[in-house]
């Protein structure tokens, strides 16, 4: 990677915690592919102080674009003048760009990154019976995108009932009754996606009863910079095709580059 310099455009990621994305260093990597002076960094920004530091990002005009993790996606949402079809159903954003007048752009790619990475890596979402652990601002970006990719079931589960609920209801539009509220069991199941934070700590519960997973399953986790999760162990001891969090953020950054550099593209 080339040295920055005082002509290289900012691209930050907003998060608490922060320390384990992985977006800096590959975001930078696929800007330089492209042949464009540009650079991810990491700010540790706590919910307090969201609205300041994004004025502050308002305000420098070498930041052309913010990169959202967890708990700012749907605070940021606010800031959109302008936003895509799934990031207003959702109202959340993962990512945003300037406008030509200076307003902010946004987007949800959660759940395009999760479902490209489960592709990539042997899963067929086309017909397919999925359970979808969580029900937040990437699960429901992700239950989104695998009812795009043809589902033909999902099954939503959440710790919180009436947010599962919510989720199921939002996308009850396109559906035709392939949603559904139900319990974290995967039995049946063709994939099994965790979209909760299980598994970033030591000692965190398990999402689904390991005892239950079959090598006919796919198995993907949103949780990255960790390692292989014990969900991510135990689908591979039982024989499973499975995608980790860093394969899910290595297929978002062209997803990322493309808005990010595509001043007059506006995502569906």
């Amino acid at each position: 990677m080339t040295s920055p310099s005082g002509a290289t455009r900012l691209f930050p990621i907003v998060g608490d915690p922060i320390e384990h994305v992985e977006s800096p260093a590959r975001l930078s990597r696929t800007l330089l592919e492209r042949g464009y002076d540009g650079l991810c960094v990491p700010l540790n920004v706590a919910s307090a102080d969201f609205d300041a530091v994004m004025a502050g990002l308002a305000a420098t005009r070498n930041v052309d674009g913010v990169l959202v993790t967890m708990p700012h996606k749907a605070a940021a949402f606010a800031y959109c003048s302008t936003s895509s079809q799934r990031a207003q159903k959702l109202g959340v954003v993962s990512i945003l760009r300037r406008n030509a007048d200076g307003s902010l752009d946004g987007d949800m790619l959660d759940g395009l990154a999760f479902v490209k990475a489960q592709i990539d890596h042997g899963a067929h979402p086309d017909k397919a019976r999925a359970l979808l652990l969580g029900a937040g601002a990437a699960g429901s970006a992700i239950a989104l995108a695998l009812l795009d990719a043809g589902v033909r079931e999902l099954v939503v589960h959440d710790t919180d009932d009436e947010r599962a609920a919510a989720l199921v209801n939002l996308v009850s539009s396109r559906t035709d009754g392939r949603a559904t509220a139900g319990p974290p069991d995967p039995t049946g199941c063709d994939l099994v996606c965790n979209a909760t934070p299980l598994g970033m700590d030591a000692g965190d519960p398990l999402p689904v009863d390991l005892a239950r997973l079959t090598s006919r399953m796919f198995v993907g986790d949103v949780v990255s910079g960790h390692g292989p999760t014990p969900l991510l162990r135990a689908a591979h001891a039982a024989g499973c095709l499975t995608a980790n969090g860093g394969d899910m953020v290595e297929a978002a950054q062209h997803l990322m580059a493309d808005f990010l550099l595509s001043a007059r593209h506006r995502a569906a």
